[in-house]
């Protein structure tokens, strides 16, 4: 890789890992259906300039497909991080969206027959077991155990609706659409989705212009410019060094939540974060053998 793609994907790690940090700052004042309607439409909005006739035209061919894609990968997770965000910390929020690959995988195996490796079922156990000592050390027996222990259901549903629509795009987006088609119209789809919930769970007092600023990154830089960036990555190096970015997001999302909201980072969020990235590795392939019809960081880089 040359040094200008390293920067790019160092770039690309610290934006999405920012989006938990951005999440976590908006969420008390905006609300989660709001933030993430907010969210989406703005970068529904920046993605505008993205409109060109070969990708409309694309989008209005697939729209169905797109739509459900949308649905799936922003819609939904954004809905549900946010909601998390109003109980989580940032960087158990960041940690919780590496185990994605891992669903992926797991639900190859379980659904569609997909086969793998002895390394890549390995990989499943240590992965899981990071998750389960993420969310065991996180949740705990506090007095806030109830919240957090639903917080940290909603970013387990993200990660579900995120493998969804990775096997969903896999399968039936993969010919005659632009990944980047994909990305600008499925943001287009959770805009107009969530636009009346957002109108209708609007907050009562307006919120203040930290709340904005976060909705501002969320839209413009975490979602609309990371993709863009994204795709120009994978153009240039490929798919499964571009998915080397997993990584890099919850060691940002643990950085940005320790710098900017001085949350404490804690034996489960450091050793479940290390357990569920060597997982994530000997899952996707990226340690390993690869699987014929796909590794799971192949199929991922249809996330977005």
């Amino acid at each position: 890789m040359k040094t200008s793609d390293i920067a790019a994907l160092l770039l690309l790690g610290a934006i999405w890992g920012a989006s938990f940090l951005f999440m976590r700052m908006g969420a008390d004042e905006f609300g989660g259906m709001a933030l993430a309607g907010m969210r989406a439409i703005g970068a529904a909005i920046c993605s505008i300039p993205l409109l060109t006739r070969v990708r409309l035209v694309e989008m209005r061919t697939h729209w169905r497909d797109i739509a459900i894609v949308g649905i799936a990968n922003s819609a939904l997770p954004f809905v549900l991080f946010s909601f998390a965000a109003k109980s989580l910390p940032a960087g158990v929020s960041a940690i919780s969206d590496a185990i994605a690959p891992l669903l992926v995988a797991l639900s190859g195996w379980m659904l569609l027959g997909e086969k793998l490796s002895p390394i890549q079922a390995s990989g499943l156990v240590v992965g899981f077991s990071g998750v389960v000592w993420l969310v065991a050390g996180t949740v705990g027996f506090s007095g806030g155990a109830h919240a957090m222990g639903w917080a940290m259901a909603a970013c387990l549903g993200a990660n579900v609706c995120y493998t969804f629509g990775a096997h969903y795009s896999h399968r039936r987006l993969r010919s005659g659409v632009t990944p980047l088609s994909v990305a600008t119209g499925s943001q287009l789809a959770a805009a107009l989705l969530l636009l009346p919930f957002t109108v209708w769970m609007w907050p009562t007092q307006t919120p203040g212009w930290t709340s904005w600023l976060a909705v501002l990154g969320l839209a413009a830089i975490c979602t609309s410019l990371a993709y863009v960036l994204f795709y120009g990555l994978m153009a240039r190096v490929g798919a499964s060094r571009s998915m080397v970015v997993m990584f890099l997001i919850p060691v940002f999302g643990v950085m940005w939540g320790l710098l900017f909201l001085h949350e404490p980072v804690t034996l489960a969020m450091g050793g479940g974060c290390v357990v569920i990235l060597l997982g994530v590795a000997l899952t996707t392939g990226l340690v390993g053998l690869r699987n014929r019809g796909g590794t799971p960081s192949e199929v991922m880089t249809e996330r977005a």
